[in-house]
C-alpha cells in the first residue's frame, strides 16, 4: 500500500453552498460524527462570523463535557485573508477563526492576477502582502494552517509566475499545506496533471492539496490526476455536493484510491461505510440518493440484461469492476422484459423460493413479465408485486380477502373537492363493507381497504404510504392512455414497492395499493 493520501472534507461549508442544501446546527454536529467514524483526517465546519448557524456550530463543537467529539479527525475553521487597509491582529474574520478555537484553520486567497485586480481592486503586490501576513498571524497562533489558493489553475495558465508567488507568500508565511483550487472547476486532468508537477518542483512535494470543483464533471478525475502527480491532501465533499455543479466527490474519491491506485486514505474496513454515510447525508439533506452514483448508488451493481445477469451470477468480474460488499453495496439482479430465466432464477433464491431451471413455471413467469412490461408494468422498483406473481405463477399464494366491490365518488361544487370510497370484501366467507373519505378518490380508496382489512389483519395499520408516483404511458390517446402507479410502502423493518397499470388511474391505484398490503400480510405470515 502506498502512502497515506490526506482527506479533507468540505461538506459542511462548501457542500452548503449548493442551492438545494442546508444543514440544521444538529445536522452539522451528526454528520461530523459520522464522517469521523468514516476514517475522514480533516472536517471543514464552516466559516465563523459569516452566519449564526457556523457560529453556533463552533461553540457547540468546543463546548466541554457535552461538544463534538472526533477520535481521529480534526476539524478545521474557514476563512479568508486579512481585508485591505485592515492589520491582520485588528481583521474580523482572522479573529473570528480564532475564537473558533479549531486545532486547524484554513484561510484562501488569490491567486489569479485577474481576480486581484478585477474581484479584489487590489495591486499584486499587495494581494502578496495579505497572504503572507495572514497565515503568519494564524500560524503563530493556531497549531496547523491550510492555505486554499483560489483558482490556482486559471491564474497558472494565464500568469505562471504571479500564480508561483501566490503561494510562495503562503509557504514563506508558514503554512502547513498549501491547496491548488481549480474553483471554476474548467480545467482537464492532463493539465492539472501537469501544474502540480510543475509546482511541485517549486514547493515540497508534501505541502500541496488539491481542490477541485465538478463544472467540466472532472472533480473527481483531476484530483486523483493531482495525487499522481504529487500532491497528498484531497478537498472534496460526501456525495459531491457544493456550489453549481458541486464538488469531487469523496465518495468515489475513496475507493478510487484505495482499490485502483493502492494508496492508503481511510483505514481497512472504514470504506465498507461509504454506503451507509452517503444516504445519512443525503437523507439530513433532504434529498433522494442518486440511483445510479458510482460505487454505492442502487444501480451501482444492478443487473438488467439476462446476458449480464447469467454471466456475473457465474463469475461476478464479468460485469462488475469491484465486489459490492467492499463500499457498503450489495448486487441487484432487476426483473423486466429484458430478464432471462437466469434473472428469475436469481431472484426466487434471494426470495427464498425453491424454483429451478428445469421447472416449466421459469419459462412461464419468464413469458409472463415480458407480456406484462409490454402492456406497461415494471418491476425493477415494484420488487414486492413480482414476489406475488411469481408466488401465484408458482400456485403457491392464497389472496387474503376477496373483492365484492369498490366504488369512488369525487365531487367538487362551491366548496372543496369531495372523495369517498366504498369497499366491500370477504375474507374467509366474512363481509365487510366500509365508507371513508379522503383527499382524494386514492387516498379515500386506500383508507377505505385499510378499514375494512383491519378487522381481519390487525397488523394493516403498521403500513405506511411513503411514496406515490403516476407516469402516463405513451400510447397517444390523451387522457384515455393508460397510466402506470408505483406505490412505495413501508412498516416498522422494511420498505416496498408495487406497481399496477390500468386506462383508469383508479384501478391502476387500487392494483397497487392491494399488492402493497397483500405482500404486508405474506411477510407477517
Amino acid at each position: 500500500m502506498k502512502p497515506i493520501v490526506e482527506l479533507y472534507d468540505t461538506t459542511l461549508r462548501d457542500g452548503t453552498q449548493s442551492e438545494d442544501i442546508s444543514f440544521t446546527v444538529e445536522d452539522k454536529l451528526r454528520i461530523s460524527e459520522k464522517l469521523g467514524e468514516l476514517g475522514i483526517h480533516y472536517i471543514e465546519g464552516g466559516w465563523p462570523g459569516s452566519n449564526p448557524k457556523d457560529d453556533e456550530f463552533f461553540a457547540r463543537a468546543k463546548k466541554k463535557g457535552g461538544g463534538l467529539v472526533l477520535q481521529y479527525a480534526k476539524l478545521a475553521a474557514f476563512g479568508s485573508t486579512r481585508r485591505r487597509g485592515i492589520s491582520a491582529e485588528r481583521d474580523r474574520i482572522l479573529n473570528a477563526l480564532l475564537k473558533a478555537e479549531t486545532p486547524v484553520v484554513t484561510i484562501f486567497g488569490k491567486s489569479w492576477d485577474l481576480h486581484v485586480r478585477e474581484a479584489l481592486h487590489a495591486s499584486l503586490e499587495e494581494n502578496l502582502e495579505l497572504i503572507h501576513d495572514s497565515v503568519e498571524f494564524l500560524k503563530k497562533r493556531v497549531g496547523e494552517v491550510i492555505y486554499d489558493a483560489e483558482h490556482f489553475f486559471d491564474g497558472y495558465k494565464a500568469n505562471r509566475e504571479y500564480a508561483l508567488k501566490s503561494i510562495r507568500a503562503a509557504r514563506d508565511a508558514g503554512a502547513d499545506r498549501i491547496v491548488l483550487c481549480d474553483t471554476n472547476g474548467g480545467s482537464l486532468p492532463s493539465e492539472i496533471s501537469e501544474i502540480v508537477a510543475a509546482t511541485s518542483g517549486e514547493l515540497r512535494a508534501s505541502l500541496i492539496g488539491i481542490h477541485c470543483h465538478n463544472d467540466a464533471e472532472l472533480a473527481v478525475a483531476n484530483s486523483i490526476a493531482a495525487i499522481q502527480a504529487g500532491a497528498i491532501q484531497i478537498h472534496g465533499t460526501i456525495n459531491g455536493i457544493g456550489e453549481r455543479c458541486g464538488n469531487a466527490n469523496l465518495v468515489s474519491v475513496i475507493p478510487n484510491l484505495k482499490l485502483k491506485l493502492g494508496i492508503d486514505c481511510v483505514a481497512e474496513g472504514k470504506m465498507k461505510r461509504l454506503r451507509e454515510v452517503s444516504r445519512f447525508v443525503d437523507e439530513l439533506a433532504n434529498r433522494k440518493p442518486f440511483g445510479h452514483q458510482p460505487y454505492v448508488g442502487d444501480s451501482a451493481f444492478a443487473h438488467k440484461g439476462g446476458v449480464h445477469v447469467s454471466a456475473v451470477l457465474k463469475n461476478q468480474l464479468t460485469y462488475e469492476h469491484i465486489e459490492p460488499e467492499l463500499v457498503g453495496n450489495r448486487r441487484r439482479v432487476l426483473i423486466s422484459d429484458l430478464a432471462g430465466q437466469s434473472s428469475i432464477l436469481y431472484k426466487a433464491h434471494e426470495l427464498g423460493i425453491d424454483l429451478n431451471a428445469k421447472d416449466p413455471t421459469t419459462r412461464k413467469i419468464v413469458q409472463e413479465i415480458k407480456d406484462l412490461e409490454n402492456k406497461g408494468y415494471q418491476f425493477e422498483g415494484a420488487e414486492a408485486s413480482f414476489e406475488i406473481l411469481m408466488r401465484r405463477a408458482m400456485k403457491t399464494y392464497r389472496p387474503f380477502f376477496k373483492l365484492i366491490e369498490f366504488k369512488v365518488v369525487d365531487e367538487k361544487g362551491r366548496g372543496s373537492p369531495h372523495s369517498e370510497a366504498k369497499v366491500r370484501i370477504e375474507v374467509d366467507g366474512k363481509k365487510e363493507r366500509i365508507v371513508a373519505k379522503g383527499r382524494g378518490p386514492v387516498n379515500a380508496l386506500d383508507h377505505a381497504l385499510r378499514k375494512a382489512l383491519e378487522r381481519f389483519y390487525p397488523q394493516i395499520k403498521e403500513v405506511q404510504l411513503v411514496d406515490y408516483k403516476v407516469r402516463v404511458l405513451p400510447a397517444g390517446k390523451g387522457t384515455a392512455s393508460q397510466v402506470r402507479v408505483l406505490i412505495e410502502s413501508r412498516d416498522k423493518t422494511a420498505q416496498w414497492g408495487t406497481v399496477g397499470v390500468s386506462e383508469n388511474i383508479i384501478e391502476a391505484s387500487w392494483q397497487a395499493l392491494v399488492d402493497s398490503l397483500e405482500y404486508k400480510l405474506l411477510k407477517a405470515k
